[in-house]
């Protein structure tokens, strides 16, 4: 069963965190408290959600975060940095608090899926490891439930390993294509680690190694009766391969008790060749004989086989899946949000002249919001202190169109984030990868709709605020914007 990756992953952090915590130090702010929002701002592949994933690894990764003595050797080599910053790294560990969604959750833009509330230094030494964890395994994890809704309850299989960007990607990679809803992986060490269900067959060389194709097939046969099943495309499928597989199935497998189980196509014109080896297998009593295909599939691909009659019973899907080939960027940041001076706070903004870059500010409760048929209607932020009483009408703000007066009415609520760390420590155990898997698939059965769902023009969600929330964003944004006209004016005086 899983074990923890017990290299010391430390030091992958940009260098400018190193850089900041260092000046932060020469400040005296080191215990000044802040917190930190992780959001992103688009779905993948214009689609109508994301799922979050790489929760477990973030954990792990704070929970061990430490700096060894080859560390703060490399770090000295640097000349950057003081004596008494490298003595503070040789003795640090995380002391801060982590919210965040539990990992499976269905999420949509610009809301906090994860919040760190800790030390500056802390706060700040974390994010690397943090959003790569995060875009990774959210980016996958969303990609994969992609391929598997369009699959249509036909199993889809992580082929992806040896097109993954790397080791790591391959593995972590798999088990976030697990979580997405794939049924299982090639890759071993995933299987090791994850217990996700393995599957393989055989690759060309097998056929092409053996002096004809009969011969390869009844070999393999022999080798695994209960688990043959046979890749037919490495010469011809309707004319070497399927013909060989039936043989192979009467001279080698039934004589022993044994069935076929099945046959792979991994090449061609798919919708074509399977609806023709689906009849031939069938002619020879071969029913219960499963057609996979593979090669360089998608969500597109695999709605297409299946909206020409391709006779498909479940697919191998590599490089597009585990590099997510379509948009291989998932663009999660992660954004300063409150500074807290003596127990006070004092909410933070960034502005852009793109409108979509103007954060939320203030440390916020984020709620999903139900409909009397358990149906997510939007979700909700409030300011961190708030309560939020739905027994009665609540108002509401849409950003978007602030004008209008809105309220909510017979619905329930739900706060997305969780207590995970405090203090450094994680408060529970979290969720296994099953578990995980499960609650996605939930979700997405019963509280998502199937317009969010759709890959064309998805029903988009709506995020809205409180009142009190809506106020203090836009107080921010106005006193920054007056900040910058007595700006303004100044350069123009000085023109």
């Amino acid at each position: 069963m899983y074990q923890f990756d017990a290299r010391n992953l430390s030091m992958v952090m940009d260098l400018y965190e190193m850089t900041m915590a260092n000046g932060y130090l020469g400040e005296h702010s080191d215990r000044v408290m802040v917190t930190f929002d992780v959001f992103y701002r688009n779905n993948p592949d214009n689609g109508g959600f994301a799922i979050f994933a790489g929760l477990e690894q973030v954990i792990e990764y704070i929970e061990h975060l430490h700096f060894a003595e080859d560390d703060i050797a490399y770090l000295r080599s640097l000349n950057l940095f003081p004596e008494e910053f490298l003595h503070m790294l040789a003795n640090f560990r995380f002391t801060g608090d982590i919210d965040a969604f539990p990992e499976g959750t269905i999420m949509y833009p610009n809301e906090p899926v994860l919040t760190v509330h800790a030390p500056l230094v802390d706060a700040q030494l974390v994010e690397t490891a943090l959003l790569t964890q995060i875009n990774h395994q959210s980016l996958i994890a969303t990609k994969a439930q992609r391929i598997v809704h369009a699959a249509k309850g036909r199993a889809v299989a992580d082929f992806g390993a040896r097109r993954a960007h790397n080791m790591d990607a391959a593995v972590y990679g798999a088990r976030a294509a697990y979580i997405g809803g794939v049924a299982s992986t090639a890759t071993l060490l995933a299987g090791k680690m994850f217990g996700i269900p393995v599957t393989g067959t055989m690759a060309h060389s097998w056929v092409m190694y053996h002096q004809d194709e009969f011969t390869a097939f009844s070999r393999y046969a022999q080798a695994y009766p209960d688990a043959a099943v046979l890749l037919v495309d490495t010469y011809n499928v309707l004319h070497s391969g399927i013909p060989n597989a039936i043989r192979t199935a009467r001279e080698v497998l039934e004589p022993m008790g044994k069935r076929l189980r099945g046959v792979r196509i991994d090449s061609g014109d798919l919708a074509y060749l399977s609806k023709r080896a689906r009849a031939m297998l069938d002619e020879e009593g071969l029913t219960d004989c499963t057609i996979s295909a593979s090669n360089s599939l998608d969500e597109y691909t695999i709605t297409s086989l299946i909206d020409q009659g391709g006779c498909i019973d479940s697919f191998g899907v590599g490089e597009r899946l585990i590099t997510a080939r379509s948009e291989p960027v998932f663009g999660a940041v992660y954004k300063l949000v409150c500074v807290e001076h003596n127990g006070v706070s004092e909410p933070r903004i960034k502005i852009s002249e793109t409108v979509e870059k103007i954060t939320n500010p203030a440390r916020k409760r984020v709620y999903r919001v139900y409909n009397k048929t358990g149906h997510a209607i939007s979700d909700l932020i409030t300011l961190y202190e708030e309560e939020v009483d739905v027994s009665e009408p609540y108002r509401y703000v849409n950003p978007s169109k602030p004008w209008r007066s809105r309220s909510y009415m017979d619905v329930t609520v739900r706060e997305l984030q969780k207590p995970v760390m405090r203090a450094g420590r994680r408060v529970a155990p979290l969720p296994g990868l099953q578990e995980i898997r499960s609650y996605v698939a939930r979700q997405l059965q019963d509280e998502i709709w199937e317009e969010e769902q759709r890959f064309d023009n998805p029903h988009l969600h709506k995020l809205v605020m409180s009142p009190a929330y809506y106020e203090t964003k836009m107080d921010l944004l106005y006193k920054h914007s007056e900040d910058c006209c007595v700006y303004d004016s100044s350069i123009r005086r000085l023109g």
